[in-house]
């Protein structure tokens, strides 16, 4: 089992790290248009695959995978904890004419105090977000919501940068993730097995910081064990088939 000390860290620093000006600058970082070339029709297949219509997109952020779904047909609700991103990802929701698109600031902490239970058929928590949860029991109260919110037999979608390989071997031994713009210079401030802080420099030598637990393929499987999902399914940049450190993101599929 993976360190499960508590770290000193705020649990909510990312709320101060997507300040109003990274999130105003987010997309830059994040390229939809890049971003839709490399996902192509993964996520939206894999969905369909499984009889989905009802989506919450538990990490919105500014929004892409909530309004490509919806784009794609589904009915999707999207949340985000932290404030800027939500008004970002309203912003690119009027931006692409989805006014009705639901967009709510939710923790995941507290995911059933804004959701019903047993209301959605798959859940989303994308863009190695989940990693910003830095404790086990907050990590374990995480993915209960999202059980929580599911209907029977339905779906959670999890994923993380592929931290086995960056722990082990050291973060340059990973390029960054595919949907970052590559004009953006993407360092580790530290690295441990407990706390990840990566500095992000815009080419105008604008800096931020976001801070990451960087949790191991096996863990994030074992706490979705616990949890009480089933038929857990790995997949490697999109492929089921895939070396356990050459892969560059690792997704995982749960079923509730």
């Amino acid at each position: 089992m993976q360190n499960q000390t508590r770290i000193s860290i705020p649990k909510d620093i990312y709320k101060e790290q997507y300040s109003e000006r990274f999130a105003d600058r987010w997309d830059e970082l994040v390229n939809w248009q890049g971003r839709w070339e490399a996902e192509g029709n993964f996520f939206i297949d894999l969905l369909q695959r499984n009889g989905v219509k009802t989506v919450l997109d538990a990490a919105c952020g500014t929004g892409f995978h909530a309004v490509t779904l919806k784009r794609a047909g589904f009915d999707v609700t999207a949340s985000d904890g932290a404030p800027q991103m939500v008004r970002k990802a309203r912003e690119n929701a009027d931006r692409f004419d989805m006014p009705d698109l639901n967009v709510v600031e939710a923790e995941w902490g507290a995911l059933t105090e804004q959701f019903d239970t047993d209301s959605f058929d798959a859940v989303l928590c994308l863009g190695n977000a989940f990693t910003h949860v830095l404790n086990e029991r907050d990590r374990l109260d995480a993915l209960g919501q999202m059980y929580s919110l599911l209907h029977p037999g339905g779906l959670l979608l999890i994923d993380q940068r592929n931290y086995d390989c960056i722990l082990d071997k050291g973060f340059g031994s990973k390029p960054q993730p595919y949907f970052f713009d590559p004009k953006v210079i993407v360092q580790a401030d530290s690295i441990s097995e407990d706390v990840l802080t990566i500095r992000y420099t815009y080419p105008d030598g604008e800096v931020h910081h976001l801070t990451f637990y960087p949790i191991r393929q096996s863990h994030l499987t074992s706490l979705l064990d616990q949890t009480g999902f089933r038929s857990v399914t790995r997949f490697g940049d999109f492929d089921v088939h895939y070396d356990h450190y050459n892969a560059n993101h690792i997704f995982q599929l749960a079923q509730k």
